[in-house]
């Protein structure tokens, strides 16, 4: 059985996608507009990129700045587009004000799934209670990963959650794959690797130039030797 970790990379565009695939992404989470810290790509992009590349795509499912859902029949006609469109894996995360899993929000998307393998994105990180949140989304179909720093300060702050929580797997509520993003650099791999984590995200590593700038090939590629 292989060990190898998956790698995903946040594309924008077919550039970007390109060049994170010739770099050994596994994955690519596809937004626009980083700096709402990613948002839904448009559906065109989405088919672009389809057809450029040929890793698993992970669509974001969200439509402004925040965790908050806004409004929910904007969302769960956006999935529909989005399966219409080809698209297969998804993902998303809404919260309440008070920090809990808006479940009505989540439900109502993953309804439109029809089952697609899904991420609850770094919501997780803004949650009132972490524990309480995955044993409320435990049952939803689909939900095979969550995007977590451990922290909303980013990985340097969330390392402990981190490693706490992939020693937790099997138990209810921690069974979804957990896929490290957020501050994340190469000199976490080595304890996250020790730690059981195999899968990890990155955005801005894959630009040494910039969000301006497109994905770096290279880039990508340091950190898939990295992981092995």
């Amino acid at each position: 059985m292989s060990n190898r970790a998956l790698l995903e990379v946040i594309a924008l565009d077919v550039e970007d996608a390109v060049a994170a695939q010739a770099g050994g992404a596994d994955r690519l989470e596809l937004v626009t507009d980083m700096a709402a810290d990613g948002l839904t790509p448009a559906r065109e992009t989405f088919a672009a990129i389809r057809a450029a590349v040929d890793i698993p795509l992970r669509v974001m499912i969200r439509k402004a700045d925040g965790f908050a859902a806004g409004d929910v029949s904007v969302l769960a006609a956006t999935a529909r587009q989005l399966r219409a469109e080809g698209a297969r894996e998804f993902v998303l995360g809404f919260l309440n004000a008070d920090g809990s899993p808006d479940l009505a929000a989540v439900e109502a998307v993953v309804a439109e799934l029809d089952g697609c393998p899904w991420t609850f994105h770094r919501a997780i990180d803004r949650a009132a209670d972490r524990d309480q949140l995955r044993k409320a989304l435990a049952d939803l179909p689909g939900l095979d990963t969550y995007l977590t720093a451990g922290s909303a300060a980013g990985v340097d702050e969330g390392l402990a959650v981190l490693l706490a929580e992939a020693g937790r797997g099997g138990e209810p509520g921690y069974g979804a794959r957990i896929l490290v993003g957020g501050g994340l650099t190469l000199a976490h791999l080595p304890v996250l690797r020790a730690g059981g984590v195999d899968a990890f995200h990155i955005g801005g590593a894959a630009r040494p130039d910039g969000w301006a700038r497109p994905v770096s090939a290279a880039a990508v590629a340091e950190w898939r030797t990295a992981l092995g």
